[in-house]
């Protein structure tokens, strides 16, 4: 797909309907007096699976046992001590 050059001037007349092409995959060059300077692309991955389950799973908390007032000794060594 070829790539579409725009202003910085006309990004900012038009920035909804140039988010909304790149958010479709297309890569828009911006440029400044006919020189490129920036690159506007789709920020994710172009195709997501979301199985059927979404949004079906259970919470489950991340401590099992009471703390005794520890948590913050509880935090610290999930975070590997840091």
């Amino acid at each position: 797909m070829e790539m579409k050059h725009i202003s910085i001037q006309d990004l900012k007349a038009q920035l909804s309907a140039a988010v909304a092409e790149a958010e479709s995959g297309r890569t828009i060059v911006i440029t400044r007096h006919n020189e490129p300077v920036a690159r506007l692309s789709q920020a994710g991955a172009l195709h997501l699976h979301r199985g059927r389950r979404l949004g079906a799973g259970r919470i489950t908390p991340g401590v099992t046992r009471g703390t005794k007032g520890r948590y913050l000794a509880i935090l610290l060594e999930d975070r590997g001590g840091r």
